[in-house]
């Protein structure tokens, strides 16, 4: 279960464009290229229209894939190897190949319940055969606030990730299918099939600890009564790259979502540093696609990390990028300073997650930090009752699940700060069912306002003492402090 790298996915959409631009303001077409099919992110000047840039492009031998004009950026496919400096000029702010910037998804591993598990659990209240074994549940009052509000349809959430399955007996009723797509490669497709999981069930699961439904079969979710959407932007080999991430966010905002949820990063570096040539366009695409989305009423939750960063602080690399091959080593990366930052977590606006295990204390792998973190949530610690010796499984977060291999629904344990920020993503939906119209800058308030003060360990907090000094952290603040932000989210604060 030791997992140093984060959990990924993310999602959205927008208008595709099949365009065949004329060439203007005598540019002069290239010449054919044979180099690889690459796709870009061109922005347009902050403000500006797209026409000059789609000209440029035309001009360049790119072609637009798709399209978001409300926020300046154009995802581009080009086989021409010079692309880039020819691309550039007016009307084009910046441009960045997305080749190599696919973060690989980080499965963890999925524990699953067995069907003899699952026929012989007993119900409960809830009337969920599995509650019993979902701790991570009361521990945020959720039983207590589903006896005053367990969410409304009318509050959507947005899951970007690897897919939901729709065939899921405790999702199938839940998922928005006019509100769900793939955005993979930037481009929207809304078909069932296309944004169903094919490699990955991280986006069941996820799905599944937001709003399961309750109907005698299985677990429960935080808020059963709301809607889920699949945002998928995980491609078949495990792969994210900026170009989904924004599209989900720009499909969120016109698509009437109050939340998102993002489980991921958006770099296989972990942190996209915006003194990078390279990752600034990145980071200026991600950046206009969260500020449009929140302008339109969407609040965006997401994982803090499972390398046991403190993300306040200036931070040694050693991971990165994630997606070499097996033979190759990563860099390192010395002293990186706070312009170099985890996307979307540490975005402004966005509400950043924090991990526990079962105790209540810092999952071993969570990352953390002081004015970074702003609440923490169940994500599971499968070590924290044996300081690392052997691991626990029902410590983990027991959801819904996809079996990728025989196509078959079931549940199972996870853990992560992924598994934490959809927790998160719950109780704001509840908050949202329970304030109708609540502006996001208020929601985020309210979660953080309701949550409940967890204090620091003292000295020197190291979980996992059987395997070193590893996951050593120390935790910094008062009331506010740098591993549980403002405290644990609470679902019947929120509601009652």
């Amino acid at each position: 279960m030791k997992n140093l790298r984060r959990k990924t996915l993310a999602a959205a959409s927008a208008v595709s464009l099949g365009v065949g631009l004329a060439v203007t303001g005598g540019l002069v077409p290239a010449a054919s290229a044979a180099g690889p099919d690459t796709t870009y992110l061109v922005l347009a000047p902050q403000g500006a229209t797209t026409d000059k840039a789609a000209a440029r492009i035309a001009a360049a031998g790119g072609t637009v894939v798709a399209g978001y004009h409300q926020i300046g950026v154009l995802v581009v496919r080009s086989t021409n190897p010079d692309f880039t400096s020819r691309v550039a000029g007016e009307g084009v702010e910046s441009v960045a190949s997305t080749a190599g910037l696919g973060t690989l998804l980080d499965e963890g591993e999925t524990v699953e319940v067995s069907a003899a598990e699952a026929a012989a659990a007993t119900a409960d209240p809830t009337a969920e055969p599995l509650f019993g074994q979902q701790w991570d549940m009361p521990m945020i009052d959720v039983p207590q606030a589903h006896a005053v509000n367990a969410g409304s349809a009318d509050v959507l959430v947005g899951v970007l990730d690897s897919g939901i399955s729709s065939s899921h007996p405790d999702l199938a009723s839940q998922i928005a299918k006019d509100k769900s797509t793939s955005c993979i490669g930037g481009v929207t497709d809304t078909t069932e099939a296309a944004w169903n999981p094919t490699t990955s069930d991280h986006g069941t699961h996820v799905a599944g600890t937001i709003a399961a439904a309750v109907n005698g079969v299985g677990v429960t979710g935080v808020a059963p009564g709301v809607k889920v959407a699949a945002v998928k932007v995980v491609d078949d080999e495990g792969y994210i790259f900026p170009e989904a991430a924004v599209c989900g966010f720009m499909w969120a905002a016109e698509h009437g979502m109050q939340l998102t949820n993002n489980s991921y990063y958006i770099d296989p570096w972990q942190l996209n540093c915006r003194n990078d040539a390279r990752q600034r366009p990145v980071w200026q695409a991600v950046q206009r696609a969260l500020r449009y989305s929140q302008s339109k009423g969407v609040l965006h939750v997401a994982s803090a990390g499972n390398s046991n960063w403190d993300l306040a602080h200036k931070i040694t690399d050693t991971g990165s990028p994630n997606n070499l091959p097996e033979d190759q080593d990563p860099e390192v990366r010395e002293n990186l300073t706070n312009a170099c930052l985890v996307l979307p977590a540490e975005a402004p606006g966005v509400v950043t997650v924090s991990a526990v295990g079962p105790t209540g204390e810092k999952s071993y792998y969570s990352s953390y930090g002081q004015g970074v973190v702003d609440v923490t949530a169940p994500g599971g610690d499968a070590f924290v009752r044996t300081g690392g010796t052997s691991p626990t499984f029902p410590d983990l977060i027991l959801s819904t699940t996809f079996n990728t291999s025989t196509r078959t629904n079931g549940w199972g344990y996870k853990q992560g700060t992924s598994m934490s920020s959809p927790h998160a993503a719950g109780v704001a939906a509840l908050a949202a069912s329970a304030h109708p119209g609540i502006s996001p800058g208020a929601l985020a308030a309210l979660l953080e306002n309701t949550a409940v003060a967890q204090p620091c360990p003292e000295g020197v907090y190291n979980p996992r003492p059987a395997a070193g000094d590893t996951y050593e952290a120390t935790c910094s603040g008062g009331k506010r402090n740098s591993f549980y932000g403002a405290g644990m989210v609470n679902a019947y604060n929120v509601v009652k």
